[in-house]
């Protein structure tokens, strides 16, 4: 079905009609719409206007008011202050909009005319380390973006960068190869995630504990580090099982996130090492990197350390080693050229912005990013415990993103068991996880990626307030109401009058598209979050004033089924492209 434009979007073209036919001097002006407390919208365009036209702008503004054709769309335009026009709709153009929302299964959301192809690189774990709690926002703030982004009609290409490569697993391999059973399964047996992470955390423990007591092993570990770098057979499958029983682990925690995750989605550093030496050779030979002290540096005049001199970005070390550099521009070839990616979305931490304002920078000077290609950090804070700290335990460790986890799903299933004692286990169970884990999700996402977040669960998971749990609420009251009326799609009624609460629900429901193209344009996820929240508080001021299932007319309690079936809709599928399931009954 074709896209709905939007009440904003037809009162726009019709304001910018009357504008040409009232003022032809004025040529395209924009009428600058917006919302408006004093009426549905104001245009604020005219005061411009009469500055550039020399007259007076009241006069101008009646002029424009006269032109405009009201037909059935406006109801009323009215002049107000220095010149400004306060316009309401009719509610016959709310109620036809709606409906016509709603014969849409994407409620009128039309993918993007010209989409193009997007690599998102977010949720990047390292092997052979426990998932700690700053790997939540990569994870939560990626997958937002990469369903947002899909449904808007871009093609999303996800790369998880996963840590698998360096010199640690010199060390990790070394100590395997001398305590060859540590990684047994009895049997061949399937393990789960835990206790994979429990496996690969022993070994390391022990192989570190071994490397700083034990100078022979130290050197033995550090020619193996060698061996892999060149590709030793046995050195890279044993390398490969740690990979492997990484893996296990990252997609077990990945699960609990209600998270999708696919092998080939996963490239990590190892998967760019055949393009280290030719990434090298390209930007010395064109001049973007050049050497010095042995290593190959790209400088920038505006990158200055704490004593004023240029700090570069070394592409490759003085000992022939290469850095995070050499891997990360090799990665941008390679999403730009092979996967003919036109944006490069990376979901990291803040306190990497200078590295990857060099990395792309440089691969501007090389040529690899140009005319039709961009690439972009969506930067993110950090996550604070309650005393606004970054969050750690009371030992001051950082805390596992698994046992945060758990936390959440057991708070939630204490809060549905005292609100419905009537479910059974299972069904609390089912339930908690959907609530605890969208709890913390939309705690994330509600906050603007840049900014720093107090992880605080007990707020998380209230009901009232700007929580998942009362989007989640809403939505299962909205189920409820239409389950009592055993209506599924309740026609609208377009003959009716709309009360104020019906009106404000309505407009609001009528900018989900608008909101969804924006947060796609701008990677802002908690922009969507906050329309969710608003969507989810008209409809509490609308059950509040405007008797449903007890409506004076059927007429009058069909359309109200509509308004509720649609909210119902609507934040269905909001909530699902920030991750977050609504189950029908709480």
């Amino acid at each position: 079905m074709a896209s709905v434009p939007s009440l904003a979007s037809t009162v726009q073209q019709r304001l910018a009609e009357a504008l040409t036919a009232a003022l032809p001097a004025a040529g395209s002006a924009d009428p600058l719409l917006r919302r408006s407390d004093r009426a549905d919208f104001q245009a604020n365009g005219i005061l411009a206007l009469a500055k550039k036209l020399g007259g007076n702008p009241r006069e101008l503004a009646a002029q424009v008011t006269g032109a405009i054709a009201a037909e059935d769309l406006i109801a009323e335009v009215e002049v107000s202050g220095p010149g400004f026009l306060n316009i309401t709709l009719t509610d016959q153009a709310i109620a036809r909009t709606l409906a016509a929302r709603a014969a849409d299964e994407r409620l009128g959301v039309e993918p993007a005319a010209a989409p193009g192809t997007t690599v998102v690189d977010y949720a990047q774990p390292n092997v052979a380390k426990e998932m700690h709690v700053g790997h939540l926002r990569s994870a939560v703030i990626g997958d937002a973006m990469v369903r947002i982004l899909e449904f808007t009609g871009e093609k999303v290409v996800r790369r998880h960068h996963i840590g698998d490569w360096g010199t640690q697993f010199g060390m990790l391999i070394q100590y395997l190869i001398e305590h060859p059973h540590e990684l047994d399964h009895e049997g061949g047996e399937e393990v789960s995630g835990e206790e994979a992470m429990s496996n690969l955390n022993r070994l390391y423990k022990a192989s570190r504990a071994l490397f700083d007591s034990d100078e022979e092993f130290k050197a033995r570990s550090r020619d193996r580090v060698v061996a892999l770098q060149s590709g030793d057979e046995r050195t890279l499958a044993l390398w490969q099982r740690f990979v492997d029983e990484s893996k296990i682990y990252f997609y077990s925690v990945f699960d609990k996130l209600d998270m999708e995750i696919a092998d080939p989605d996963v490239v990590g550093e190892s998967g760019y090492n055949d393009m280290l030496e030719e990434t090298c050779r390209i930007l010395e030979e064109s001049g973007v990197a050049v050497r010095s002290e042995g290593a190959l540096c790209v400088f920038f005049d505006d990158v200055k350390g704490p004593d004023g001199n240029p700090v570069p970005l070394i592409v490759r070390k003085s000992n022939g080693g290469y850095g995070y550099a050499a891997t990360d521009l090799s990665a941008i070839r390679d999403r730009v050229h092979k996967l003919g990616a036109d944006t490069l979305l990376y979901v990291v931490d803040a306190r990497q912005s200078l590295h990857f304002k060099m990395v792309f920078e440089t691969a501007r000077r090389a040529g690899w990013l140009g005319e039709g290609t961009k690439a972009v950090q969506l930067a993110f804070g950090t996550v604070l415990g309650k005393d606004g700290k970054p969050f750690k335990t009371r030992e001051g460790e950082t805390v596992r993103l698994v046992d945060l986890l758990d936390e959440a799903v057991e708070r939630a299933a204490a809060v549905i068991r005292e609100k419905n004692d009537a479910l059974t286990d299972d069904e609390i169970a089912e339930r908690a996880a959907q609530v605890g884990i969208g709890a913390i999700k939309y705690a994330d996402l509600s906050t603007s990626a840049s900014r720093d977040y107090k992880f605080d669960l007990d707020q998380m998971v209230s009901l009232t307030g700007d929580t998942s749990v009362y989007l989640q609420y809403a939505y299962a009251r909205i189920r409820s109401i239409l389950r009592k009326a055993g209506e599924d799609r309740p026609a609208a009624h377009p003959e009716l009058a709309l009360a104020p609460a019906e009106r404000a629900l309505g407009l609001h429901l009528d900018q989900f598209g608008e909101v969804l193209a924006e947060v796609a344009g701008s990677y802002e996820p908690h922009k969507l979050a906050a329309y969710l929240y608003q969507l989810a508080s008209h409809l509490t001021s609308f059950y509040a004033e405007c008797p449903v299932l007890k409506a004076d007319t059927a007429e009058q309690k069909e359309n109200r089924l509509f308004l509720c079936e649609l909210t119902g809709r609507t934040l269905h599928q909001g909530m699902e492209l920030l991750g977050i399931r609504t189950p029908e009954r709480l």
